[in-house]
């Protein structure tokens, strides 16, 4: 049979380009392989990647060997290194770098007494999605269980409507004070672990007696991590309105098994500067590289038709909550 004819015989995903020799092997490929506008896509051949990093490796970005070199070679001339679209000349792309990379947001001063203020206001904000952040001491007899001793919480402008020490309910066996810049002085006037829970409970129903009212006005929480975090804090939250970037799969690492990436790792390589690197670290740190990561694949998902209005349903199914390892180094 000629070669030309075999190719045209074969049967293409719409979305990976993979090709089959039949047609119920490609229905079986599409079955598991969830294609959807939320896989990143190359600006210049658009075939769907299962994840971001994918997506570097076909365009040959950082050690990698490109899969496809003629688009390795128009990323090169055009690509953003931090969301890896492709731009039609230089002066575009440019112009959206300058957008694109982003710079540490500068911690708040007076957080408590501004927390304070807001709670006496019972000031809720508007609706739409807020990150959570936690730092965890050492509980337990060797100091390694993670207990939650700081929380913080921001909405989608960065702005922070609760944060506090945390007092926990079990005794403190590590501070763990070279990250966390936690000391025995700051848990001991702090409210509990049951009274944070209540006021974040509070930021999250955003007026509603339930997070399943038909008015929907309860809020997205988005974080990294945030099983851990919601068990640090006692707390449940349904998974549908749950925004995990350490469960998103576009932001997973590229292997046989479904493996997050740390927060630190994202922030980098996705919006262009450093955390965690030294020092004591804030909680506000990791609400906002969250909360702009989730902004950031909220932006790119859009750029591909559908409309953010409406695509709450798709967006809970792409964030998986049960069955994921989460990378916890840094």
């Amino acid at each position: 049979m000629d070669n030309s004819s075999d190719a045209h015989s074969r049967h293409r995903c719409a979305a990976c380009y993979r090709q089959f020799n039949r047609m119920e092997h490609l229905v079986e490929h599409m079955r598991p392989s969830h294609h959807s506008r939320h896989e990143p896509r190359c600006g210049v051949c658009g075939k769907h990647c299962r994840s971001l990093d994918a997506l570097r490796d076909h365009l040959g970005f950082g050690a990698s060997l490109p899969s496809k070199p003629a688009c390795a070679t128009a990323f090169q001339a055009h690509g953003c290194p931090l969301c890896l679209a492709v731009f039609p000349t230089s002066a575009a792309l440019r112009a959206h770098c300058a957008a694109c990379k982003l710079s540490r947001a500068p911690i708040p001063s007076s957080v408590q007494s501004l927390t304070r203020t807001m709670s006496r206001m019972g000031v809720r904000g508007g609706g739409g999605a807020v990150a959570l952040g936690c730092k965890m001491v050492g509980g337990g007899s060797d100091g390694t269980l993670d207990v939650c001793a700081r929380v913080c919480v921001v909405d989608e402008h960065e702005a922070i409507l609760y944060e506090s020490f945390v007092k926990p309910l079990i005794p403190v066996t590590h501070y763990r004070y070279e990250s966390t810049g936690i000391r025995p002085e700051h848990l001991r006037d702090a409210p509990t672990v049951k009274q944070a829970t209540r006021r974040i409970q509070d930021i999250l129903l955003n007026g509603e007696q339930s997070y399943y009212s038909s008015r929907g006005a309860a809020r997205l929480l988005v974080g990294h991590g945030l099983e851990h975090a919601l068990d640090a804090l006692g707390m449940d939250y349904p998974a549908h309105l749950r925004r995990d970037t350490a469960a998103y799969p576009p932001l997973m690492k590229t292997s046989a098994r479904l493996m997050s990436n740390s927060l630190r790792y994202l922030t980098r390589s996705c919006l262009g500067y450093d955390i965690q690197t030294g020092g004591h670290h804030h909680p506000y740190d990791d609400c906002v590289a969250a909360m702009r990561l989730y902004k950031r694949m909220r932006a790119m998902r859009d750029q591909h038709g559908r409309s953010k209005d409406n695509d709450d349903d798709c967006t809970a199914k792409a964030f998986p909550s049960i069955g994921l390892q989460v990378s916890t180094s840094e």
